[in-house]
């Protein structure tokens, strides 16, 4: 077993890698629905809502700078190109969103795919002794599952 220059299985931080520039694609097609969603939103709740965006689509653009990062300290190359994410993610590109409640409904949805995407990673990072990656996944996890909560309460979920 050949390790890398930070001492982990380099067969391991392949997969590691593929796994997250799979979540990477996932994050980039959900930060420009979010951006949609702030720019377009109407109705009653304008001003409550595009805030909330607002903060959300920052939140996620940090969180893709720490993927990306993550990628390149496993030793690999992020993926870094449109057509790259849109043929790898699993979240939908969402056009022309105006309505606040369909849009939260898309949130919660996207949430719902990668928190299940992290926790693979997860699993995968311990079994690869990789604790930046599983420090990353569980911080993630954690932050999101109560913003799920928060917007399924905005909803009457």
């Amino acid at each position: 077993m050949s390790k890398n220059f930070i001492g982990l299985d380099n067969g391991k931080t392949v997969e590691l890698s593929d796994a997250l520039n799979d979540l990477l694609s996932n994050y980039q097609i959900f930060y420009m629905n979010v951006r949609g969603y702030h720019w377009n939103i109407k109705g009653e709740n304008f001003f409550e809502l595009h805030a909330k965006f607002e903060e959300l689509y920052d939140d996620l653009l940090l969180k893709i700078d720490e993927i990306a990062e993550r990628v390149l300290t496993l030793g690999h190359r992020p993926a870094h190109a449109y057509s790259t994410y849109m043929e790898r993610s699993e979240i939908p590109e969402r056009k022309d969103v105006s309505d606040g409640r369909e849009a939260v409904e898309n949130i919660v949805e996207s949430f719902g795919k990668l928190i299940g995407k992290q926790r693979n990673l997860l699993s995968l990072a311990g079994d690869a002794e990789d604790e930046g990656t599983v420090a990353l996944m569980s911080d993630y996890i954690s932050q999101q599952e109560k913003t799920v909560w928060m917007y399924r309460s905005y909803l009457g979920k």
